[in-house]
């Protein structure tokens, strides 16, 4: 089947996104229908929002509409890209398709059950091989909360020229990236539900949590961090709010705030939350090829706390460990092999200074490119996951 990525790093997101819906909501093999030919982002995106608000199956002449925010599909993180797809989905729907109404995606207005458009942005190869990717995929669905339905959908495959795929403050910052329930349903619901398709109840349980969550990034991205952690402390204690997204938030407001002991205790959190899904990735960034870190001390100042967090939790659970190195796609294959299981090893024996009588419950390994999350080769901020640390629980 086609794949929204070129490789996908696990196996939990290479079965979701397998199917991907090409057209009017059925799932079908790349062998039968050939990929639509990519076109400019801004075209494409019309494209995408024509099909989805021209065929809707939905009736009325008020529909109240609201968008939960669109995300990479890899990594689930926003950027400049969706962001200003949102905007424009925003514009289109005002110009073009009045009766759909668009409110503020709100604990509020989900409770009246509206419409709410979900849409992935993603990174793919238009060969559908293991080639660089090359082009972006826009999918966009509508998922009707009155009849627990998705009522329409809309495809189209953008050019890579001018789209700015810089992750947003929230995302740039986030230092841990681990496998999220609330992201695989939300990713689930656009691209692998068909029209007429029940909705996943995993990602309708969540969007009470997942509106609050939004709140906590908008107030952290406007730097007003006490705000954004109480968005965050709330959406936890709403059902489905025990979410990854939320320990991060909490974690950066807390160290944006200067609580230190607050901030180490919730990125311990952070460790236990990645280690019990058994994979726990850290953005620990290198010098370009090279196992030292980057000359920016504000970057690196918490790496040692971080570092730190992870020994002592791996101790606590007595875990045997994998640690696996990844590098973006810059440079050879043998280069980047060797960088990365370099990268590994520098990371384990920086852990066992802390704990020397666990030495022969770690490997390193590396994967050099081969399991990219975004997969760009930019080398900036927008594909920072790839040249990350894992840290796998594997049995000892």
């Amino acid at each position: 089947m086609t794949s929204d990525r070129r490789a996908a790093p696990a196996g939990w997101l290479r079965s979701l996104l397998a199917a991907v819906c090409l057209a009017g909501g059925t799932c079908l093999a790349a062998a039968q229908t050939p990929p639509p030919a990519p076109v400019p982002f801004p075209e494409a995106l019309q494209r995408a929002a024509t099909d989805l608000f021209s065929k809707a199956a939905i009736q009325g002449e008020r529909i109240e509409l609201v968008i939960d925010p669109l995300i990479d599909a890899a990594s689930g993180a926003q950027s400049a890209a969706t962001r200003a797809m949102q905007q424009r989905l925003m514009e289109i729907v005002q110009a073009s398709y009045p009766r759909f109404v668009v409110q503020p995606f709100t604990t509020e207005v989900l409770a009246r059950d509206p419409v709410v458009l979900v849409g992935t942005f993603t990174a793919i190869s238009q060969a559908g091989n293991e080639a660089p990717p090359d082009v972006f995929r826009i999918c966009l669905s509508l998922a009707d909360l009155k009849s627990r339905t998705v009522v329409a959908k809309g495809v189209a495959r953008a050019m890579p020229d001018n789209v700015d795929v810089t992750p947003t403050p929230y995302f740039r910052d986030t230092p841990v990236w681990a496998k999220d329930q609330a992201t695989d349903a939300y990713v689930k619901t656009c691209q692998a539900t068909q029209v007429g398709g029940r909705l996943d109840p995993a990602y309708v349980d969540r969007l009470g949590a997942n509106a609050l969550i939004q709140d906590g990034i908008t107030e952290y991205e406007a730097q007003r961090f006490r705000e954004a952690l109480a968005f965050y402390r709330t959406a936890r204690k709403l059902p489905g709010g025990d979410q990854h997204r939320v320990r991060v938030g909490t974690y950066l407001a807390n160290s944006k705030l200067g609580r230190r002991d607050d901030a180490v205790e919730a990125f311990g959190d952070l460790v236990d939350y990645g280690l019990g899904t058994e994979q726990l990735s850290v953005r620990l960034l290198f010098r370009p090829g090279s196992t030292q870190f980057i000359d920016d001390p504000k970057t690196i100042e918490p790496y040692p706390m971080w570092l730190s967090q992870i020994a002592t939790r791996v101790r606590q659970k007595n875990a045997c460990l994998e640690i696996v190195g990844h590098t973006s796609r810059t440079g050879t294959p043998h280069l980047n092999e060797r960088l990365s299981v370099a990268r590994a090893q520098f990371i384990m024996d920086l852990l066992l200074t802390g704990m020397p009588d666990k030495r022969d419950r770690m490997i390193a390994t590396g994967r050099g490119y081969r399991d990219n999350l975004v997969g760009t080769g930019r080398d900036d901020a927008s594909d920072a996951l790839d040249r990350r640390v894992e840290f796998k629980v594997i049995g000892c």
